[in-house]
C-alpha cells in the first residue's frame, strides 16, 4: 500500500468569516481522498490559538493546543498534552479573509518549508486586497469597473457628492480586503454612505467603493499553474428583494438565489469569460485555483469584480459545482489542488539559495 500523505487542514481563523470557513472546511474534509490522504483537522479560533480537533466545528478551542516547532529541515506540530508529535506533508488553509486569505499563513507556511494548497504570500495579498487587484487587472488590459479607495487615516475627505459625481448613483460600499460579501452595502443617500463607512471601518482599514453595475453576475472557476485553465461560467440570479449579492443572500436566506451552472451564454462569451478569467488570474501571480468574480452587461461587456484566490467550498459555492458539471468530481477536485500544491513546492525547492562568489 503506497504511503498516506498527512494533510493539515486549518479551519476557522482570526476573521468575520470565520464561520465560512469552517463550513467550507467541512465539505473539503469530508470529500478528503482517504486512500490518498490522512486528515489532521487544525482549527485557529478567533483569538488566534491554534488546536488539534477531533472534527470541524466550531468548538475548537475544545481541542488540544497545538505548539509549532520550528525545525529547520522537518518542522512539526507537536500536542500540549502529551500526545506524539507529527509532521504534515502538505496544509491545506481552507481559511477566509484575515490571516487567512492574505499571504499571513501563506508566509508562514512558505518560512516553516511546508507545502501548501494556494497562491505564495505575493499573489494571496495582491488577491486579498481589492485596489490592488484592480489597479493591477487594468495595467493587463482587463476591464473593471469605476472604484475609488480611502483608508480609515482619511475618513474625513469621504464625501458622497464628490463619490456621486465620479461612480453615479447608486453605488457600491465595502471593505478592501474581506470576502464572502461581508460589508457589502448598495449606497443612495449621503446616509446610507455615513452608515457604510461606520460598518466598513469597524472590521477593515480600508474602503472601496464601485459604480453599480447593472447586469448578470458570473462567476469561473480557474484552476493549474503552468497552463491554467477556467471552467464554463455559473451565473448567480437573485430572486425577490435582492438587488445584489449581500451576506444574507448568499448563506443566510436558501430561497434568495438561484444558481445557474453552467450559465445560458453563447459560445464566444463563454470563451471572452474564460480568457478573461485566465488572464486575471495569470495577472495578479494566483497559484493553484481561484475563483473569478465578474459582470456580464446589458451591452455585452465582461467586466471583472473579484478575484477569490480560497473560493468557498460550502454547499452554496460555486467553484467545486463548476467543475462538477466539467466532469471533475468533488472528490478528485479536492486531489488536484493538493497534488498541485506539492508539485509547487517541488519546484519552488528546487531553487539555488547560494551563489558561487568571492564573497563565500
Amino acid at each position: 500500500m503506497s504511503k498516506l500523505f498527512n494533510v493539515g487542514i486549518l479551519f476557522g481563523g482570526k476573521s468575520v468569516e470565520h464561520h465560512i470557513s469552517i463550513l467550507s472546511a467541512t465539505n473539503v474534509v469530508a470529500a478528503l481522498d482517504r486512500e490518498r490522504f490522512h486528515p489532521l483537522l487544525i482549527g485557529i479560533d478567533k483569538d488566534g490559538k491554534w488546536y488539534l480537533c477531533d472534527e470541524v466545528s466550531e468548538g475548537i478551542s475544545s481541542g488540544t493546543p497545538l505548539s509549532i516547532c520550528l525545525d529547520a529541515t522537518a518542522p512539526y506540530f507537536k500536542p500540549e498534552d502529551g500526545k506524539a508529535a507529527f509532521l504534515l506533508d502538505i496544509v491545506f488553509p481552507v481559511l477566509h479573509g484575515t490571516d487567512g486569505e492574505d499571504g499571513s499563513i501563506q508566509g508562514l507556511l512558505q518560512t516553516m518549508g511546508l507545502p501548501y494548497v494556494g497562491s505564495d504570500v505575493a499573489g494571496s495579498a495582491m488577491a486579498m486586497d481589492k485596489t490592488i487587484t484592480k489597479k493591477l487587472l487594468q495595467a493587463s488590459g482587463i476591464p473593471v469597473c469605476p472604484f475609488l479607495t480611502f483608508h480609515i487615516r482619511n475618513r474625513e475627505i469621504i464625501d458622497f457628492e464628490k463619490i456621486k459625481k465620479s461612480l453615479g448613483v447608486p453605488f457600491i460600499a465595502k471593505p478592501a480586503s474581506l470576502g464572502s460579501s461581508v460589508g457589502v452595502r448598495k449606497v443612495d443617500t449621503e446616509e446610507q454612505l455615513d452608515m457604510s463607512v461606520e460598518e466598513v471601518f469597524a472590521i477593515d482599514t480600508q474602503i472601496i467603493f464601485e459604480s453599480f453595475v447593472p447586469g448578470r453576475e458570473l462567476e469561473c472557476a480557474v484552476l493549474g499553474n503552468k497552463s491554467p485553465r477556467a471552467s464554463a461560467p455559473g451565473e448567480i440570479v437573485l430572486q425577490g428583494k435582492y438587488e445584489y449579492y449581500t451576506f444574507e443572500a448568499k448563506y443566510e436566506d436558501k430561497e434568495a438565489t438561484t444558481l445557474v451552472i453552467p450559465a445560458d451564454l453563447d459560445a464566444d462569451t463563454i470563451e471572452k469569460i474564460k480568457h478573461c478569467s485566465v488572464l486575471a488570474y495569470q495577472s495578479l501571480g494566483c497559484k493553484d485555483f481561484a475563483r473569478i468574480d465578474l459582470f456580464l452587461t446589458h451591452k455585452g461587456e465582461v467586466i471583472v469584480n473579484e478575484v477569490n484566490s480560497i473560493p468557498g467550498f460550502t454547499n452554496v459555492s460555486m467553484f467545486p459545482q463548476l467543475w462538477e458539471v466539467e466532469g471533475i468530481s468533488y472528490t478528485l477536485l479536492i486531489s488536484q489542488l493538493i497534488d498541485l500544491g506539492l508539485e509547487k513546492a517541488a519546484l519552488r525547492d528546487n531553487k539555488k539559495t547560494s551563489l558561487d562568489t568571492a564573497l563565500d
